[in-house]
């Protein structure tokens, strides 16, 4: 089922490039910079249990940190998966759909919340060529204190977010969430904090 949903986006994505132009509403670079990353902070339990059924994921590629080039190529192709996965892919919680609070999957149903957004959309470009230590699942916290997770994308004019809850694609400090952790770009498996030190949600959802 997964391999038929990456194709049809694949597939979709070769006619969408043709007509996709570079996002109006994407910030410019004077206004996005970089999240400052911290200490080394704890692994959401979500991404540890991913890694247990899809070990192949989450080998420790390593590598130095990479920076995505912002170019009209680049950007189309990120506005394409973007856009693409929140149009295809139905919200719907972990409760709903696992009958758990939390559970981290790639949405081969077509189903999924805000953490499958994520995942499936770092696939789909690091699938692409974009180097996977530039892709970084990102935890937040939103305007009510909720965890939430989306995607940074680590360029060389800052960070900027892919979020399920819009396909505008922002830069981080646009966007109005918390900042809590993220992927390392050393290493998928260990997690740097973001910002001022604040309390981790227990789970993402949404």
């Amino acid at each position: 089922m997964f391999v038929k949903l990456a194709n049809a986006i694949i597939g979709a994505g070769l006619v969408a490039a043709a007509v996709f132009a570079v996002s109006p509403s994407i910030a410019g670079p004077d206004k996005v910079g970089w999240a400052p990353v911290g200490n080394i902070t704890s692994v959401p339990y979500g991404w540890v249990e991913f890694c247990q059924r899809y070990k192949g994921e989450c080998d420790n590629r390593g590598g130095m940190p990479r920076k995505i080039e912002i170019a009209a190529r680049s950007l189309r192709e990120i506005d394409r998966i973007n856009r693409w996965v929140n149009k295809n892919i139905e919200s719907v919680s972990d409760m709903d759909h696992w009958g758990l609070i939390d559970q981290w999957d790639y949405p081969s149903d077509g189903k999924g919340d805000c953490e499958d957004f994520v995942l499936l959309k770092r696939k789909l470009l690091a699938e692409q060529g974009f180097p996977i230590q530039s892709l970084l699942v990102t935890v937040v916290k939103d305007k009510n204190n909720d965890g939430h997770a989306v995607l940074t994308v680590h360029t060389d004019h800052g960070d900027y977010v892919l979020d399920n809850m819009t396909d505008e694609i922002k830069g981080w400090k646009q966007t109005g969430y918390r900042f809590v952790k993220r992927q390392s770009q050393t290493d998928m498996n260990t997690w740097v904090s973001i910002g001022e030190p604040t309390q981790a949600p227990a789970y993402v959802s949404r």
